[in-house]
């Protein structure tokens, strides 16, 4: 098997059937030069057909000992299974060695999360004397009112708002697109941007649909959305590590502490599995407290 050859079809493949970003794209592609590299070092370059999961074994405690992390090493592994599963597509292999081929358990940090309270702290900590302060307030209720990814906000659309249905349309990885509920303060700081300040700019002929606008009328940057949320953050006294995507795990874990049903929050996020939607599902140290002083039979004198 000519490898460069496999390599690009295996990325016509990843874009085409798959609908991967691009971003993962190019990690699935790094990930299966690293294990061709292995095979050729370490196997003596054995052939594609005659890899075995005992090989595949091999390569995985090899980039453990190369120092990379769990998170990492289970990506590597998604990449090499994507383009093992490729290879049994186009026939060129007649059994899968990576089909039960295992990851590294991954140590699930909680996100950081914004109490109510918080997220209205950083809400009224917003100046709106400016024209950009009507803008990062609308930003803000716009993360948290629908939890979307920082890269969904700035590509958010003026065609993308059905505020007579109260939803829109967000465009996730992959190009995947959903349906988000927007509720009525979100609606209504949008709408207050866009007839207050977005009407006085002139639009960058190429994002005269884009909803959120730099002053220059041009989309504006993931790093201006961290600058804001970060500068507000620090307004507001809180001294958690907070980023846009913050609001996104406070949107979802508000949801489930409120009753809501975990495939629901899946949906809202666009997340693929329901396995990374479960860790919303934790309960802060307080609320355990209380759970157990309440319900504990042991408890009670």
């Amino acid at each position: 098997m000519n490898y460069p050859i496999l390599k690009k079809g295996f990325s016509v493949y990843l874009k085409l059937e798959k609908g991967l970003s691009a971003n993962t794209q190019t990690a699935y592609l790094h990930d299966v030069d690293l294990l061709f590299t292995f095979l050729e070092a370490e196997k003596n370059g054995i052939a594609l057909t005659k890899v075995s999961q005992e090989d595949l074994r091999d390569f995985v405690g090899h980039i453990h000992k190369a120092g990379l992390g769990s998170w990492s090493q289970s990506r590597v592994v998604s990449g090499v299974k994507a383009f093992f599963k490729y290879l049994m597509v186009e026939h060129q292999i007649e059994t899968n060695p990576a089909e039960l081929l295992e990851s590294p358990r991954l140590d699930r940090k909680l996100p950081e999360v914004l109490s109510m309270k918080e997220v209205e702290n950083m809400i009224d900590a917003v100046d709106l004397s400016t024209p950009e302060g009507e803008r990062n307030k609308a930003i803000l209720e716009t993360l948290y009112g629908c939890g979307l990814r920082v890269s969904e906000l700035v590509n958010l659309k003026l065609s993308d708002l059905h505020f007579n249905e109260e939803i829109i349309t967000v465009t996730g990885k992959g190009n995947k697109q959903r349906l988000v509920p927007i509720g009525a303060i979100a609606r209504k700081q949008i709408s207050i941007y866009r007839e207050q300040v977005r009407i006085r700019l002139r639009p960058d002929k190429k994002f005269e649909d884009i909803l959120f606008l730099n002053r220059h009328g041009r989309k504006m940057s993931r790093q201006m959305v961290f600058i804001i949320v970060r500068q507000l953050a620090e307004k507001a006294g809180i001294r958690k590590k907070i980023s846009p995507h913050t609001f996104r795990h406070s949107f979802a874990t508000h949801l489930v502490k409120c009753g809501a049903d975990l495939r629901a929050v899946q949906e809202l996020l666009g997340h693929v599995s329901i396995t990374t939607t479960e860790i919303y599902t934790h309960l802060d140290t307080d609320d355990l407290r209380k759970a157990i002083l309440r319900f504990h039979p042991r408890n009670t004198p």
